[in-house]
């Protein structure tokens, strides 16, 4: 059987572009050579799409950012190279990569991508539409409310009341667009409010505000176009302080603890299981996703969000779920793109 060949396409202008780095190595490096021609394609900081060759050059370098390039796609060949394409992996997190730019790219050039399509890329990146999309769908999910950056500069103090009689202290205040809790601030009191606004508005005009949740943090890996599967196991995370921020992720220093299997009951992970698929299925998800949950105590269990494009390092909790539930880190990334070749031979799921 002949290779075929598969653009691992990473970087990006966001924030998570080192994330998005960390990511295209660990899959660059697992990809089975028996099966796959690899094809790596970087995104800049400034946005150039590099040439293969200059990708290359900077994996090698072993730097943390990319660099270099035209300003166009169409300069070092990028276009080229992915027009000759037998499918895409699409691992730029955060804006132009994970909500819908990339992919929509992808459907007019007609080649087959790994992961959520256009639609429920756009809906996975804004966490006020999910959250609107899974109470539509009855999904249990953490109250909250949204403000523009518009009201909160034309008045502060009603923002505040706002906050304060819908959800109340503490809270988080996060980017309704964004991701790695880049921009999140956990609120105690209405003093901590007006920097915790400032925190995420940089990053979206649209902030969300939800209510501080009790309980574990639990997420669930999930594969499938039309009929998909949850991880059997699920996971734990047990942040190394007050909440599972930027730091806490990727710090070198971090302390964070991921539990796998996730130290909740049987009936509690098979719930999460059930909602993990309903909000796959709600958002029209395809292909892979990461959904996150809260366990109270009392094992309720709270839809979080859907995460289209999560980490991808071979010790990320995506990963390590199915491997934990039997599927080697190699034979999921194959699982993957053969979902997305399936997808591109049914036609467009935009």
């Amino acid at each position: 059987m002949a290779r075929q060949r598969v653009a691992v396409i990473f970087g990006g202008r966001s924030g998570e572009h080192e994330v998005s780095l960390r990511s295209a190595r660990s899959v660059i490096g697992a990809l089975d050579g028996d099966r796959w021609e690899i094809v790596p394609i970087g995104l800049t900081r400034s946005g150039a799409w590099l040439s293969v060759a200059e990708t290359e050059a900077a994996l090698a370098g072993g730097g943390e950012a990319l660099t270099g390039g035209g300003t166009a796609l169409t300069e070092g060949g990028a276009l080229a190279e992915l027009g000759g394409c037998d499918v895409a992996f699409p691992l730029v997190h955060g804006t132009y990569g994970e909500d819908g730019c990339l992919q929509g790219l992808l459907e007019m050039a007609d080649i087959p991508y790994a992961g959520a399509g256009v639609a429920a890329s756009g809906v996975g990146m804004d966490k006020a539409l999910q959250k609107a999309l899974f109470a539509e769908a009855g999904i249990p999910v953490t109250r909250y409310v949204v403000l523009r950056g518009w009201e909160i500069e034309a008045d502060p103090e009603e923002a505040r009341r706002f906050v304060e009689d819908e959800i109340g202290y503490p809270c988080f205040t996060k980017p309704a667009n964004g991701g790695s809790s880049i921009g999140i601030t956990r609120v105690a009191s209405r003093e901590d409010l007006g920097q915790a606004f400032a925190e995420a508005l940089p990053h979206d005009q649209k902030v969300v505000v939800e209510q501080a949740m009790a309980g574990r943090e639990i997420e669930c890996s999930v594969l499938g176009n039309e009929a998909p599967e949850a991880a059997a196991v699920v996971g734990e995370i047990e942040p190394d302080r007050e909440f599972y921020d930027y730091d806490s992720k990727y710090a070198s220093d971090s302390r964070t603890a991921l539990h796998v299997p996730a130290r909740i009951d049987a009936e509690s992970a098979e719930r999460v299981r059930e909602l993990a698929r309903r909000m796959y299925l709600a958002m029209g998800c395809e292909g892979y996703a990461r959904v996150d949950f809260f366990v109270g105590e009392d094992g309720e269990v709270t839809g979080s969000e859907v995460n289209t494009v999560p980490g991808f390092t071979s010790i990320s909790m995506f990963p390590r779920l199915w491997e934990a539930s039997g599927l080697a880190y190699p034979d999921l990334l194959t699982r993957i793109l053969d979902l997305a070749i399936a997808r591109g031979e049914r036609g467009s799921t935009r």
